[in-house]
């Protein structure tokens, strides 16, 4: 039997009183909404937090807003409502496509975007999306509000740059126009973490080349976005070739690791692919958008 060592719990009832609790009990708290990753790391005791911080009850931090050219998306927005959600699939489609092979329904009904994007696990769909879409995080606390972008959010597996007495709060999406975007993931069994996963982000010009793209890589040590892919692409026209030289050069970027996921040549092979067939889709959903 795996159990936590022992802890203490406390509900939050505001950001502000949330914020305040992390300063009183420091750098031993953790914040919990759906606990899906941090539960299973403190029965395996990977994780030993003195206080747990529930947060559920912030549902000032569970919104989807349209504001001007972006979409705000509150951290406590819950994984279902994304993958629901007709205005963020407009939009951004590769976060629906990325939604529906998170996990399973128990999961997604409880798991958050903020609390996905904090455990910063290299395997973890959300990180990936963010990256590719160019989305900024807004953390909160003692100081004030400040703004990231994901690249500077993410430090590595496992770690962010939200401080032990800050919050995040919100993450920022740039809506573009004529653009698409996409993710495909392969795993061993539904609702498992990625064997390997790649998705990307395609805005078109208004003769048809593609003005600005981008390429993320999940699960296969790449932890940014492949900038060769991003500049081959600028300026060309959409066509299978690009893509092939797109998918080669991701399979090259990236550093996976031998598991028992699979072994090395198989996972730069899932890279290649899975590459061509994000763009080919990105591109197609961008071409559509724009003849609407």
């Amino acid at each position: 039997m795996q159990i936590p060592a022992p802890f203490d719990y406390v509900r939050a009832t505001t950001v502000d009183n949330a914020l305040e609790l992390l300063a009183r009990h420091g750098p031993d708290s953790r914040v919990i909404a759906g606990g899906h990753s941090l539960l299973p790391m403190m029965k395996l005791r990977l994780a030993r937090p003195e206080w747990l911080i529930d947060i559920n009850d912030l549902y000032e931090l569970d919104f989807i807003l349209r504001d001007g050219d972006r979409l705000r998306i509150g951290a406590m927005t819950r994984h279902t409502t994304l993958l629901e959600s007709a205005e963020v699939a407009g939009h951004f489609p590769i976060v629906r496509d990325a939604e529906s092979v998170i996990a399973d329904p128990i999961v997604r009904n409880r798991g958050t975007i903020g609390g996905s994007l904090c455990q910063a696990d290299p395997a973890e769909d959300l990180s990936t999306v963010c990256k590719v879409l160019g989305a900024e995080a807004v953390i909160r606390g003692p100081g004030g509000e400040r703004i990231l972008s994901m690249v500077d959010f993410h430090r590595g597996p496992y770690e962010t740059a939200v401080g032990p007495d800050e919050l995040l709060c919100e993450v920022r999406f740039p809506i573009r126009t004529r653009s698409g975007s996409a993710y495909e993931k392969v795993e061993r069994r539904v609702g498992d973490w990625a064997v390997g996963a790649a998705g990307a982000a395609v805005s078109l010009a208004e003769d048809g080349t593609i003005d600005d793209a981008s390429v993320g890589l999940t699960a296969l040590g790449l932890d940014h976005t492949v900038a060769e892919a991003a500049a081959l692409l600028r300026g060309q026209l959409p066509q299978e070739e690009l893509f092939v030289e797109a998918g080669r050069l991701a399979a090259a970027a990236c550093d996976p690791v031998q598991d028992q996921r699979g072994p090395i040549d198989y996972k730069r092979h899932l890279a290649d692919e899975l590459t061509r067939r994000v763009l080919r889709l990105a591109c197609s959903r961008a071409a559509q958008t724009q003849e609407s």
